[in-house]
């Protein structure tokens, strides 16, 4: 044959390289071991408070660090080691497994709903702190050309761990209960910090200015908000993650009370938008040139939206977890655009800054959305709550398709633009 394989497939040629793999097997790991967790603490509280409010705590206490330390994470991915940034940060969530662990073991009666908040919370701090190290240092390593080849598999492990995590969850409880459930959570959590106290990351490699960190937030911010690229996805970013994200968080509860099934079959319900995203990122990794992916990320978004409409009122589990399935293909699509634009709408030396700006809306729109839906559920129903909302977000996104430069454009262009004035 006259063209070799990593030609024709670009994703081969990611993988082929060695630094990147030992980071996105970290990633991978930390994605697993989170994701089985959510779903253990999710049902946990589930069974606890019997309360959709509270369930809905779950997820705010996890993003809840994000506004306060986005913006210093950022800085602190252009700053440190981003090596021993990311083996620090899985050395802390052990600590905070085996601290829940630590409980079930001396009496499970003692488990408490703020026991659960409090090491949801440390949980967020470190997913806060370990999104713009991991993801700025892929970059680094990877390089531009490659970079959409490289979120893509980042995306396919995320999202391997998103649907084999619920799986091994709702199982494992189903089997071992949360004790059992919990030695394989921290089993994981070990394995993975040897590896990331092994990676190969490139030191950082654009300008560091010596500037006062408050100066270098309000520059880092003040770029955000002067590219119509970057504002255009960071206002589609808070929509998506306060009005049809947290959807997730309440798939236990729907799966419970409305389809009438056990934890075995919840985390098969949770693990079902995992095998649509797999497969959109599949086709996105082996994918050579996109250019409009500014179109993409609102096409995913407008799918999203549209299943979660759907999925709340599907009378049938299979039906239900074909429609959580076609929404994990409009996830896959956002997830791969939104830190491919993210990245490169902005020079180099603002990157780890943007990539704190866009946690910082992630963290904000999940707070305050999740806590919304938790209370509307509360009073009305859970069905009522997700749709209404996903149906604002479906007339809230709308605008971007006409308003902003985001869809038509290939993200670089502005940043080479504002780079020059």
């Amino acid at each position: 044959m006259n063209s070799p394989l990593p030609v024709r497939l670009p994703v081969l040629a990611v993988l082929r390289d060695r630094d990147f793999r030992g980071i996105w097997y970290v990633g991978s790991l930390f994605e697993f071991a989170r994701r089985t967790e959510m779903l253990a603490l999710s049902w946990l509280i589930l069974q606890l408070t019997d309360s959709y409010l509270q369930l809905s705590l779950v997820l705010v206490f996890n993003n809840l660090p994000r506004p306060a330390l986005s913006l210093f994470t950022g800085l602190i991915a252009e700053m440190f080691d981003r090596r021993l940034i990311l083996a620090y940060a899985q050395g802390v969530n052990t600590i905070a497994a085996a601290a829940i662990l630590g409980v079930f073991i001396w009496d499970i009666e003692m488990i408490r709903a703020w026991h659960v908040y409090m090491v949801i919370f440390v949980q967020g701090g470190i997913k806060a702190l370990e999104d713009p190290s991991r993801r700025t240092a892929i970059l680094d390593i990877v390089g531009a050309d490659r970079l959409v080849n490289a979120l893509s598999l980042d995306v396919i492990s995320n999202t391997a761990g998103k649907m084999i995590g619920p799986l091994f969850g709702g199982f494992l409880i189903a089997v071992a209960d949360f004790q059992g459930a919990y030695v394989f959570i921290i089993s994981i959590h070990l394995v993975n910090l040897v590896l990331a106290s092994r990676l190969k990351i490139p030191r950082f490699g654009g300008v560091r200015r010596q500037e006062p960190i408050w100066k270098s937030l309000i520059v880092g911010v003040r770029y955000a908000l002067g590219s119509r690229e970057l504002l255009g996805m960071l206002y589609v970013t808070i929509i998506m993650n306060a009005l049809a994200f947290p959807v997730q968080q309440f798939v236990p509860a729907v799966g419970r009370d409305h389809l009438n099934v056990g934890v075995g079959l919840v985390g098969v319900l949770v693990a079902a938008e995992g095998v649509g995203q797999l497969a959109g990122a599949g086709v996105l990794a082996i994918s050579s040139n996109i250019r409009s992916r500014g179109l993409v990320f609102v096409a995913g978004s407008l799918l999203v939206l549209l299943v979660v409409i759907l999925f709340v009122w599907s009378p049938w589990f299979m039906l239900s977890f074909l429609l959580l399935s076609l929404g994990g293909l409009g996830q896959a699509a956002f997830g791969t655009m939104q830190s491919t634009i993210t990245m490169l709408a902005a020079p180099p030396e603002m990157r780890g800054r943007m990539m704190g700006v866009l946690s910082e809306c992630i963290g904000i729109g999940t707070i305050l959305g999740t806590l919304e839906i938790g209370v509307i559920a509360a009073v009305v129903s859970i069905q009522w709550s997700l749709s209404v909302n996903a149906l604002v977000g479906l007339v809230m996104v709308a605008p971007v398709l006409a308003m902003s430069s985001l869809v038509g454009k290939s993200p670089g262009e502005s940043a080479v633009a504002l780079a020059e004035d």
